[in-house]
């Protein structure tokens, strides 16, 4: 049976998107986007708010768009897979890092939309 990785948010860009470009020509844009929930608490009454933060890397042109039309503050909506990155760091300790590798961008700013596919 093969398995579904698939992931969906909707959320607020963190900071600006950061671009680096390969020398292949080949491109990726990094940014962050924090989802928050509600919830009310059954014996206070009060109202929580639990915020996650996810790293989202767009590759080559998915990219670019992101870098053009994505801000901090911008609401997104994002699809794309969880991937998980390894590597060893300058004091030798491997390291892991969890990102969602998008593969449709789509600002929600009521200003002019990027929509890719």
């Amino acid at each position: 049976m093969r398995g579904v990785n698939k992931v969906i948010l909707v959320g607020m860009v963190g900071a600006n998107p950061i671009s680096k470009h390969f020398p292949n020509g080949g491109s990726y844009a990094q940014f962050s986007i924090a989802t928050s929930e509600k919830y009310q608490d059954k014996r206070t009454g009060d109202w929580i708010e639990n915020t996650e933060w996810h790293r989202i890397v767009a590759n080559n042109r998915l990219g670019e768009i992101a870098c053009q039309f994505l801000k901090k503050g911008s609401k997104v909506y994002i699809e794309g897979s969880l991937h998980t990155r390894k590597w060893t760091d300058q004091n030798r300790q491997e390291r892991y890092v969890t990102e969602v590798k998008a593969n449709i961008l789509q600002s929600l700013d009521s200003a002019p939309q990027a929509n890719a596919v």
